[in-house]
């Protein structure tokens, strides 16, 4: 199902200005599995920013109901905007609310994905059916009190072990992680709320495990997997040599 939704975004472009808020720089050297012969050497950096949102956005299909979304970007860097790409491939998105701590990047932001910038996290929240949080916090900036019922997170930021996005209430709903192992070894959101996942995205998406009770708040823990990349890097090299 990320297969088929990356052959589906992998041709698209964000905005030229998407280079001035990266975080992370990559090169992916993809190599033939067979014979480990290198076939090409990447910018890893686009590949990444796509495929994150692809996750989230495979996420979000499998977990949410059709129809209609706000969605709330709490983050206004390179990951807010290929999100803003990803979440309008799988829904109606009829509005996207983007905060971050510099009201600057938040107008940027705003007119890139033709969002509305926020002055305030819980003002982007309230009400949102769909809330991404894309930051560089080490503290939470996601409240679970903000949260309607029913809401979907995808929790992307904090990627270690005492980093945080999201407050204990957030973490007491519904879990559903890409890998256990990173989560619990990985992710400060995990590990310092004490919370334990409930499934992995990958059970639900091959039908081993069913996913969180209709009508539950969902938090979706993504830390990113290296086989994505893989997966990713091959996709593009299979597309420029049809070229």
């Amino acid at each position: 199902m990320l297969i088929d939704f990356f052959l589906k975004l992998k041709s698209h472009k964000l905005p030229v200005s998407i280079k001035e808020y990266l975080t992370l720089l990559a090169t992916i050297v993809l190599m033939d599995p067979a014979t480990g012969e290198p076939l090409a050497v990447m910018d890893g950096t686009w590949i990444t920013a796509l495929r994150t949102a692809a996750a989230s956005a495979v996420a979000a299909d499998a977990l949410t109901p059709p129809g209609a979304k706000v969605v709330a970007m709490l983050g206004s860097g390179a990951l807010a905007r290929s999100h803003a790409l990803a979440l309008r491939a799988v829904r109606p998105v009829t509005e996207i609310r983007i905060w971050s701590r510099d009201p600057a990047n938040v107008a940027r932001c705003a007119a890139d994905v033709g969002g509305v910038a926020c002055a305030g996290a819980e003002e982007a929240v309230r009400g949102a059916d769909i809330v991404c949080t894309v930051t560089n916090a080490t503290e939470p900036v996601l409240r679970g009190a903000w949260l309607r019922p029913g809401a979907f997170v995808a929790a992307v930021g904090a990627p270690r072990p005492d980093w945080r996005e999201l407050d204990d209430a957030a973490m007491r709903n519904a879990l559903v992680v890409d890998s256990r192992e990173s989560a619990q070894k990985e992710s400060g959101d995990v590990i310092l709320s004490g919370a334990k996942p409930d499934v992995e995205i990958g059970e639900i998406l091959g039908g081993t495990r069913s996913g969180p009770a209709a009508g539950a708040t969902v938090i979706f823990k993504s830390l990113g997997q290296a086989v994505e990349d893989a997966v990713a890097a091959r996709l593009v090299y299979d597309a420029a040599l049809e070229r």
